[in-house]
């Protein structure tokens, strides 16, 4: 037996430790949801919208006490998780209006009396979700899914058992049915065989890509439908004629959100040489600005990362990429404090075979890579296995959508910083991953697109 520990990353003290599920139990609860399915999914989607806007209320009503459970237990910035606590209403807010709408029988024009493409659910989704964006990530996954008619189980990073099992509650609490959606308190070890289970009908995971390859392989292995979010090294390119004070500005923000912990934060600073010290300058001392410190002070700009051994993982990173030639402009190495705290740090002249430049950096360090042109620019950018995301800054919006159009990844923003939206489709390409998140293709991921065919 295996415990579930959660441990504050600002201070190093333990909040809680939770032992994990014998095999009975998780019979048990798989079942519970298996045998709920078909009521749920028998439900009018109306019914089932009007609990997605019920717990969009009590996601508000609940922001401040979930957000500072966020906090205490990943550790990041308590405004940080009062915004994500609102996002996760939003989307509920947006499926619950949509769904009805990209779930409607579509007519097709054929050799029938009538044909048309019906949505029914797929049955039982396995979320398989991690540390970061805690509630958001389960969110944007369950929330359409919940709304097409699935029932979801969630298997929770191992550090975050106290905010997966708020979550059960609040939705319990919104009026879902018992078992419609249930916390499994499981090892990693145990997940195989969750996806091999003929009651389970598809795979949700948003994690590194390690985890994608296992889950991809284990749930082909059954043939079960897969979405997977996985990891990003997002370049941030700056061309010759970006207006640099609002640019560097946006590339702190774009860096260091949640500590830099983030799948679609930006990571490679991808800088026209003509431009590349200016705007060193300025990135400089933004993150020279950033002050650490307890994530539930507001004065406090960079929280701890969530975990100590993924500092020293990241602080390896950055040695193995300064004694390849890389160099440190500022911070490159961890703060001697309480808590697992990474200096916010900013390496100059990253190139390839370094980490910095080949793999992704998932906590406070930006690496700069100085590109001849926008030529230049633009094979560096795509010079990479991952495909997330990428921004362009460019004071000319043509040029900077024809860039953008050309840049190898699933969401590309020009003058923007990458983010998230419950009305666009989000996901990857590459070692990103596939598959599609939010909007309309993301609720369809898990129905059945059934073609109905009347003599």
């Amino acid at each position: 037996m295996n415990l579930l520990q959660s441990i504050n990353p600002a201070t190093g003290e333990k909040i809680n430790a939770r032992e994990t599920w014998q095999a009975a139990e998780l019979d048990a609860v798989v079942t519970q949801t298996s045998d709920v399915a078909p009521q749920w999914a028998a439900m009018p989607i109306a019914e089932r919208c009007e609990l997605l806007r019920r717990t969009a209320g009590r996601l508000r009503e609940r922001n401040k006490k979930l957000a500072r459970v966020i906090t205490l237990e990943m550790g990041k910035l308590l405004k940080e998780s009062e915004a994500e606590i609102e996002k996760c209403a939003w989307v509920c807010e947006y499926y619950a209006e949509h769904a009805p709408r990209f779930l409607a029988d579509e007519t097709i024009v054929s050799d029938a009396h009538r044909s048309l493409i019906a949505y029914p659910p797929l049955g039982t989704l396995l979320a398989i979700m991690p540390w970061n964006f805690l509630f958001w990530q389960f969110f944007r996954c369950a929330a359409p899914a919940l709304a097409a008619g699935n029932t979801v189980l969630l298997k929770h990073a191992s550090n975050v058992a106290e905010c997966a099992l708020a979550m059960e509650q609040l939705m319990l609490d919104s009026g879902f049915p018992a078992h419609v959606f249930r916390v499994l308190l499981i090892s990693s070890a145990d997940v195989a065989q969750v996806i091999a289970d003929p009651r389970v009908h598809a795979v949700s995971l948003t994690g590194s890509e390690t985890a994608g390859r296992s889950v991809a392989e284990l749930a082909g292995r059954h043939l079960k439908k897969t979405v997977l979010e996985l990891g990003g090294s997002d370049p941030f390119v700056v061309l010759d004629d970006a207006e640099l004070a609002s640019t560097a500005e946006a590339a702190l923000k774009a860096r260091f959100l949640n500590c830099g912990q983030s799948c679609i934060a930006a990571k490679r600073f991808i800088v026209v040489e003509d431009i590349a010290d200016l705007f060193l300058e300025r990135f400089k001392s933004g993150i020279e600005s950033l002050k650490p410190g307890d994530p539930l002070d507001p004065t406090t700009t960079l929280a701890p990362m969530s975990r100590d051994d993924l500092r020293q993982q990241l602080h390896s990173q950055v040695e193995t990429s300064v004694a390849k030639g890389a160099k440190i402009v500022t911070g490159g190495q961890p703060l001697a404090a309480r808590g697992s705290f990474y200096a916010p740090t900013l390496l100059d002249w990253v190139g390839p075979g370094m980490p910095a430049y080949e793999e992704e950096l998932f906590g406070p360090v930006a690496a700069m890579i100085r590109a001849r042109d926008e030529d230049d620019a633009l094979r560096i950018a795509n010079d990479s296995k991952y495909g997330l995301g990428g921004s362009v800054w460019t004071a000319d919006r043509a040029r900077g959508k024809n860039f953008a159009r050309k840049l190898a990844c699933g969401s590309a923003f020009v003058n923007g910083i990458v983010k998230s939206d419950p009305r666009l489709p989000f996901g990857g390409i590459k070692s990103s991953g596939y598959g599609r998140e939010l909007s309309l293709l993301g609720i369809r991921e898990f129905v059945n697109a059934k073609t109905v065919w009347i003599k």
